[in-house]
């Protein structure tokens, strides 16, 4: 009797295990607000995209500002062959000059490349604007993620008061006479294997929570998952609403903003056209000739304008190929409307199935399960079999098991949803 209750006892390794799972409790917890809040301050990604936002406006004003002037230095009409070569003062005409030149790009040339540059300015606010949504996604993701993994942990501990009611059983039994030691060692491998599923419960907490101090501080202890859950049967933007503005939803802002590039370098290349112009001033220093005369100083003003006598081969082919770039980027955003459209139909699709199996996991199964080992293990109380309970067990570890997961797929496809319209857009 005695070596079947020292063999019953829970071994020191699990105890180990809920020595570990309890320290835990000592990590900081952070609800998903916080988390967002964290995630969305800390997040690399969105300090790299910020930086390029704050790059793409600089080159705004630079764009279409004139070209550096260029000073010359040089020497006119200097002989270099017969009895006065390389003499500066010998021939009248000879004077040492020094110049500014100046072009003057096409006043349309200027404001494309203006143009061009505000759309991509415009084009890494859509990125930035993106990226933060996609943040936002991950952080809560990942927030969700651990807040099933804890509720799994706790929904398996929450069994162990019935392995104990079901071991006093078994061992009331034995010592009355009407028990036998198979069944103290099948209920004892029960109850192994429930400290066994909560071993990888808690393997699942640490690793969610690794995946969520990503975000909030990879430095500190790792969290926990606290809080409140929002209402997961109601999205936090409607369906309809999510299906009218396609266009405004995060991952189609970038392309948006690529095709107002590539218009803009269409745009940009019609205005190769259009001739530059350019204005040079030099003056000219003569020397006094070998009598000692002097000789008057020379000005000399030139204007110049570019001539695209070459535009079939030059500008017409970059025209072209611009607006080839042009349809390139229109059909690609329209494939990937079409693929968002997919994926949002889907992910609807998916979260209106978790809510159903949840809903019929919480409001039928799992209360049926619980009843189930109940009435099973009072049976086995009264004098019944086993062998119903250990099925009626088995079957209440798997729906706790799965009504965790359902609820942390549901977070999760949630918060798939909750942010592909960005703040920056769907505020009214």
């Amino acid at each position: 009797m005695a070596s079947l209750q020292a063999r019953f006892s829970v071994p020191a390794a699990f105890a180990a295990i809920l020595a570990a799972a309890a320290g835990t409790a000592s990590a900081r917890a952070i609800d998903l607000d916080e988390a967002l809040r964290l995630g969305t301050e800390r997040a690399p990604s969105l300090s790299a995209s910020a930086a390029r936002e704050v790059a793409a406006s600089q080159t705004i004003a630079s764009a279409a500002a004139l070209p550096d002037p260029r000073l010359t230095f040089g020497i006119s009409d200097w002989p270099v062959t017969g009895p006065d070569a390389f003499d500066l003062r010998a021939d009248d005409m000879t004077s040492q000059q020094i110049g500014l030149m100046q072009e003057f790009p096409a006043r349309a040339k200027r404001e494309a490349q203006r143009s061009i540059a505000r759309a991509q300015w415009g084009r890494a606010q859509d990125v930035s604007v993106a990226e933060r949504a996609t943040v936002r996604q991950r952080v809560a993701q990942a927030w969700f993620a651990l807040w099933s993994a804890q509720a799994q942990r706790e929904a398996l501990e929450a069994l162990r008061e019935t392995s104990d009611i079901a071991e006093r059983t078994a061992r009331a039994r034995l010592s009355g006479g009407s028990g036998s030691a198979s069944e103290t060692l099948a209920i004892q491998a029960t109850a192994l294997a429930l400290e066994n599923r909560i071993e990888a419960a808690q393997g699942d907490v640490e690793s969610a929570a690794a995946g969520l101090a990503r975000w909030v501080d990879g430095e500190a202890d790792p969290p926990t998952a606290s809080g409140t859950l929002p209402d997961l049967r109601q999205l936090r933007i409607a369906e309809d609403r999510l299906l009218a503005n396609l266009d405004q939803l995060a991952p189609l802002l970038p392309w948006a903003g690529s095709e107002r590039v590539a218009e803009a370098e269409v745009d940009a290349a019609l205005a190769q056209k259009r001739p530059d112009y350019g204005l040079a001033l030099s003056y000219g220093r003569r020397d006094r000739s070998p009598e000692g005369g002097s000789r008057s100083d020379m000005l000399m003003l030139e204007f110049s304008v570019g001539l695209p006598l070459f535009a079939r081969n030059r500008q017409d082919r970059t025209i072209a190929a611009r607006r080839a770039d042009l349809d390139a980027a229109v059909a690609e955003r329209d494939e990937a409307r079409r693929e968002q459209r997919e994926s949002l139909r889907r992910t609807l699709a998916d979260w209106r199935a978790q809510v159903r199996q949840l809903d019929r996991i919480e409001h039928h199964a799992l209360p049926l399960a619980h009843d189930r080992s109940a009435v099973a293990l009072a049976a086995y109380g009264a004098g019944g079999e086993l062998q119903p309970w250990i099925d009626a067990r088995r079957d209440e570890i798997e729906l706790t098991i799965e009504h965790a997961r359902l609820q942390g797929e549901l977070g999760r496809t949630w918060a798939a949803l909750a942010w592909l319209l960005p703040d920056e857009v769907s505020t009214p």
